[in-house]
């Protein structure tokens, strides 16, 4: 078995971050934080997450993330697969966020486009069968 555990990401400011994090996932809580230093810096850290789940969010951060509109090297996105993805919709718009971009259109899933806080583009993915085929398909 293998899954991905944690993301670790810096920010500017760990705060607003957490706010949309909380508002995308209010089952999640903090399970952990403390200070120590990366690479001689001090930081700041905190995982953010579940049981089984969660993203560290490291600061203070230095510099802007990248220009998502380019092929510059770095994090493109990431993705959370959700059981109910316009309940997740509702709970961010509820907090003040706007979708960035929309999804493919597909008769196996429902997918939409968030940026956090710190300019990190977060996809949420809804599927619609079980069927691994089906989901995987890229030939919509």
């Amino acid at each position: 078995m293998m899954r991905l555990e944690h993301i670790n990401l810096f920010v500017p400011d760990i705060q607003s971050v957490l706010a949309f994090y909380q508002a995308a996932f209010p089952h999640w809580s903090m399970r952990g934080e403390g200070n120590g230093d990366w690479y001689g810096k001090p930081r700041y850290w905190c995982h953010f997450g579940d049981d089984y789940n969660y993203i560290t969010f490291n600061s203070p951060s230095i510099g802007e993330n990248r220009d998502l509109t380019t092929t510059s090297t770095g994090l493109a996105h990431f993705a959370f697969e959700v059981s109910n993805l316009n309940e997740v919709i509702g709970r961010l718009e509820t907090a003040g966020y706007e979708i960035a971009k929309d999804g493919a259109d597909s008769p196996y899933r429902n997918n939409v486009y968030f940026l956090d806080p710190a300019g990190f583009e977060v996809e949420f993915v809804e599927y619609l069968t079980d069927v691994p085929a089906l989901r995987n398909s890229y030939a919509e």
